[in-house]
């Protein structure tokens, strides 16, 4: 969820009773330890009280590298600032990443999972946990188990595994099944990912994985509300209305507000516009919107056209 989850997305999402905790995007390491204001860029949750958005939802910060060393060494700087875990991101399916040898493409070799797990877990000496998340592979399924239980053997407290190769990418469907075998062949916690952007998909994503938990990313951001809908519905066995419209616009007019504070105009509008694309697959009415406002580059005409009726 690079470029998509700041603080400000974090803070939105999560000022309704739903999520359990939020993770930062990553911080990408190479080879030396980065100095505290990267941190505090990706996660300025840091420099508060309580790691966490202001409505109390934990945050967690992820790293996203190869190099074993750099890895420990950036960790024990994250836990220093003050970080309540290190997550470690296996799952990047992005080309450009991958061609640097990160996220996804350390599935290749599950020793090479392994090798960064068990960094990060010695040098943070046992102080905050150190988790994971994964896809099925990266061309294929066969090392899915494997780079599991490598993750695992690291030291992994828990694992988040999303239901496609890197291959695949976010081409439907996500194999809930294949999460299931992974999480029959390890013992810590496995939390599913991909394609839940219902809450019948939620419950079909528990019932094929056997995982009590899920991960949301995209859909997220796509209904505003999904979190909200499926913790309603686990406490009172009731639905809450579907999202409409005028509930999503006033999210991202809310998020508009807040950016133009600091960015430049136009570079909200882009964030806008970014924002409303990740609504359309799950919205008839957010992809008219995003038809008729697409090319608007003045950002209050923009948020006009966003409120307006189609």
């Amino acid at each position: 969820m690079e470029g998509v989850i700041d603080a400000l997305t974090r803070d939105l999402l999560t000022r309704q009773r739903g999520f359990d905790w939020a993770v930062t995007e990553f911080v990408r390491v190479v080879d030396a330890r980065l100095p505290p204001r990267v941190f505090y860029k990706h996660c300025p949750e840091l420099a508060l009280e309580r790691v966490a958005t202001p409505s109390g939802v934990p945050v967690h910060l992820q790293l996203l590298g190869s190099a074993p060393e750099a890895l420990g060494e950036n960790a024990r700087q994250a836990a220093a600032l003050g970080a309540i875990s290190v997550d470690l991101n296996f799952g990047c399916p992005a080309k450009l990443v991958n061609r640097h040898d990160g996220g996804a493409s350390l599935l290749r070799r599950p020793e090479r999972v392994y090798q960064a797990v068990r960094a990060v877990f010695e040098a943070l000496e046992g102080r905050i946990p150190v988790t994971a998340k994964i896809r099925l592979g990266f061309s294929d399924r066969r090392l899915a188990v494997a780079c599991a239980q490598a993750a695992e053997a690291g030291g992994a407290a828990r694992l988040v595994v999303h239901g496609r190769t890197r291959d695949e990418g976010y081409r439907p469907p996500a194999h809930w099944e294949w999460i299931g075998r992974i999480r029959a062949n390890v013992s810590l916690p496995v939390v599913a990912n991909g394609d839940i952007w219902t809450l019948e998909d939620y419950w079909k994503a528990r019932t094929l994985s056997g995982c009590q938990d899920v991960m949301l990313g995209r859909s997220a951001l796509a209904d505003p509300w999904l979190a909200p809908r499926i913790r309603h519905w686990l406490d009172t066995g009731e639905r809450l209305p579907e999202t409409t419209w005028q509930m999503r616009a006033e999210v991202i007019v809310d998020y508009a507000t807040r950016q133009r504070e600091a960015l430049p105009e136009r570079i909200v509008a882009s964030l806008v516009k970014q924002w409303l694309a990740q609504m359309r697959p799950s919205s008839d009415e957010a992809e008219e919107h995003f038809q008729r406002v697409k090319r608007i580059t003045d950002l209050d005409a923009l948020l006009d056209a966003l409120v307006a009726t189609p």
